[in-house]
């Protein structure tokens, strides 16, 4: 890999406040890319990656927005366009279980907020991003799934196992559409993935331990492993994959 083989390409990162948002921020700067870090409520947070991000000597732009509002995504695309001058790398990472809930404890007002947030919001990021690739014939799109889209998810999490699990759908549909504009679109599946307030919230220490154990590997995995996969995909490394979805859970599920 050269040393910075993203140089001169600009990366818009959703959810880049923490954990693998974050890491991928960061991993995108370090090989090279100007990041712009998007935030919804997490400012904090974002000014906190866009920090780390210029003391490794990277450029960082910071963002905010609701990517479950299709108003708010093209203002937050045609922002980032203005100020940046593009975007060559979109990664939607956006997405987050909300509260666990069962099957006769969910309303439709909950239903429909976590499939916004982890599946409409990546369809309306794609779709205000793409006119600028297709005009440049030129781009790549990262979205972000999870071994909850094969394995239905923990306790009270069928709503965002659903949501995850047509992201992997999404991905090759729109796929299939951007890749004769030159625009390669993949997607990532994580498994249990520590230092995430996705699990510091929804997850007890104990079971997540626990959880670890199972996995083939003996652990959890970490942020920056996740991100380095992304950035593979989002490089020239990754130039012939297209529809493809990657299972990062060390051995936890295996296709």
């Amino acid at each position: 890999m050269s040393v910075a083989p993203l140089k001169e390409k600009v990366a818009l990162v959703t959810g880049a406040s923490g954990g693998i948002g974050r890491a991928t921020a960061l991993e995108l700067a370090r090989r090279g890319a100007t990041v712009a870090v998007h935030y919804f409520r997490r400012r904090e947070g974002a000014e906190e990656t866009a920090r780390s991000i210029a003391a490794g000597g990277g450029s960082a732009t910071i963002f905010g927005g609701d990517v479950s509002r299709l108003e708010e995504v093209r203002r937050l695309v045609a922002d980032v366009e203005k100020r940046l001058g593009r975007i060559d790398v979109l990664v939607n990472n956006a997405g987050d279980l909300i509260e666990r809930r069962t099957l006769l404890e969910m309303t439709e007002s909950r239903w429909r907020e976590v499939i916004e947030l982890n599946l409409t919001s990546i369809f309306f990021c794609c779709q205000a991003a793409a006119p600028s690739m297709i005009a440049r014939r030129q781009g790549t799109i990262v979205n972000m799934s999870s071994l909850a889209a094969h394995n239905g998810g923990g306790p009270g999490a069928f709503a965002y196992a659903a949501a995850k699990g047509g992201v992997i759908s999404l991905s090759k549909a729109i796929a299939k559409e951007l890749a004769p504009h030159g625009i390669r679109v993949n997607c990532v599946s994580p498994g249990l993935i520590d230092n995430t307030r996705f699990h510091g919230r929804f997850t007890p220490r104990e079971t997540f331990e626990g959880i670890a154990r199972t996995i083939p590997l003996g652990r959890a995995g970490q942020p920056e492993e996740v991100a380095r996969v992304i950035a593979f995909l989002a490089g020239d490394d990754g130039s012939f994959l297209v529809g493809e979805t990657i299972e990062i859970n060390g051995g936890m599920f295996m296709r």
